[in-house]
């Protein structure tokens, strides 16, 4: 589907804060209208490879561990640059995300418009909840995205 645009959310809603991506693309989802998909994954990363070679643009969605304040927000535009690995190191997906956008930039399957929210998260625990600050964050993201994608909300 060349002229594609998407949204994935990645994560495992099993694992607290690790879903939030998901929570991003759920509260995005039925609001961004037509040409703009979707998606909930795991970060299995064919599943993300898939998505990002059928997609002119592409927005992610997950959660990451780098020190800062649970709840805070990073911006990554890495069709420009590559994610900084030491802030996406470790992973509950298998192969870091940081990893499967070089392996998509490798294969020339990476979109130029490529933006990547990290939303920093508190607790990975199976069971945890989603934690009070990433929850407000999600919130936040999703209005940024709507916003990167032109997507009015006074109508």
């Amino acid at each position: 589907m060349a002229g594609a645009r998407c949204v994935i959310g990645i994560g495992n809603p099993d694992r607290g804060d690790d879903g939030v991506g998901r929570v991003v693309a759920e509260q995005l989802r039925g609001r961004v209208g037509d040409g703009i998909d979707v998606k909930s994954l795991s970060g299995e990363v064919s599943g993300l490879l898939d998505c990002l070679e059928r997609a002119d643009a592409a927005y992610l969605i997950d959660a990451v561990s780098s020190g800062a304040e649970p709840g805070a927000v990073h911006r990554f535009d890495v069709g420009a640059a590559p994610l900084p690995s030491a802030s996406f190191a470790t992973s509950t997906h298998g192969l870091g995300l940081a990893e499967a956008i070089e392996l998509a930039r490798a294969m020339n399957c990476l979109p130029s418009r490529c933006i990547v929210y990290a939303i920093e998260a508190a607790a990975f625990d199976d069971g945890d909840p989603l934690s009070d600050a990433v929850k407000a964050a999600s919130g936040l993201v999703a209005e940024e995205i709507l916003a990167e994608l032109g997507v009015r909300q006074d109508a």
